[in-house]
């Protein structure tokens, strides 16, 4: 039997979306050399670039970190980490990004600095150190917090997932041949599993360049903030976010695109 063709393949779906976006990217890129007022705003709005690209990442890593651990509670065999992983995962996916941003920058900082305070009194006392105060966790290492948090729930239902999904009698076999838990975690499950994860985990990276945005809301200068701060300054709002957009748009789907082509590359490695 003939081998089937993607759906693709027979339409002859060639990516003319990809190309109208470069036409769109190259004709904004002109005009931006073009036009000064423009160019202004491209030069303001990319000296927030460093922040957003240094949030998402350290938020991602720690994310990922964090959502590793709740997936391994929810699989565990004791019914209280179960127990534990299903509620964290739960609330926190309950929990819009921006509440948390919110919760996380004037409930949780302020709450931890007491919690410092309080097992740091002997050494407060004794005049060794000086009392934490709230100014000492940085705006935009509350949102990095609130970030990890809040996606660490979304990123444990992958892991979750992508673990389920390898094949119990894999499994099985690994432990008749007296590999330990985490030998068979690491030599069997895992690198079949992260077939699995990673196109998913790469939707969730992307998702968060965008929410990246939602911590100029405390201020924090990234690129959304230096936009709001330019436009309310020069009222020239149509340029502004017309840029910051386009600035995103780069980032976002450079990004999906590279994904893509990991994805395919995982793929035609799996069927060879």
């Amino acid at each position: 039997m003939a081998p089937v063709k993607s759906d693709t393949s027979e339409k002859g779906d060639y990516p003319w979306w990809l190309v109208a976006l470069l036409v769109i990217a190259v004709a904004l890129a002109a005009v931006i050399a073009a036009n000064d007022i423009f160019a202004q705003v491209f030069t303001v709005v990319l000296k927030g670039l460093g922040v957003t690209v240094f949030v998402t990442l350290v938020g991602f890593v720690l994310a990922t970190i964090l959502g590793l651990a709740i997936a391994l509670m929810a699989l565990s065999e004791h019914v209280a980490l179960r127990q534990i992983a299903r509620f964290y995962t739960e609330v926190i996916r309950g929990v819009p990004i921006l509440v948390l941003l919110f919760y996380i920058a004037f409930v949780g900082a302020p709450a931890l600095v007491v919690t410092a305070n309080f097992f740091a009194q002997p050494l407060i006392s004794a005049g060794w150190m000086e009392p934490f105060v709230v100014r000492d966790v940085s705006l935009m290492w509350r949102a990095i917090i609130a970030l990890m948090i809040g996606y660490s729930a979304f990123i444990a239902e992958v892991f979750r997932a992508g673990i389920q999904s390898v094949d119990k009698g894999q499994v099985e076999a690994a432990k008749a041949l007296g590999l330990s838990r985490y030998q068979r975690f690491r030599l069997v499950v895992f690198p079949q599993a992260i077939r699995v994860i990673l196109p998913p985990l790469g939707n969730d990276f992307v998702a968060m360049v965008k929410d990246s945005s939602l911590v100029s809301v405390l201020g924090v200068a990234d690129i959304t903030q230096m936009g709001k701060i330019y436009a309310s300054g020069s009222f020239r709002f149509f340029e502004t976010y017309s840029i910051v957009a386009y600035v995103y748009l780069i980032l976002t789907i450079g990004l999906s695109l590279a994904l893509r082509a990991l994805e395919q590359r995982l793929r035609r490695a799996e069927a060879r």
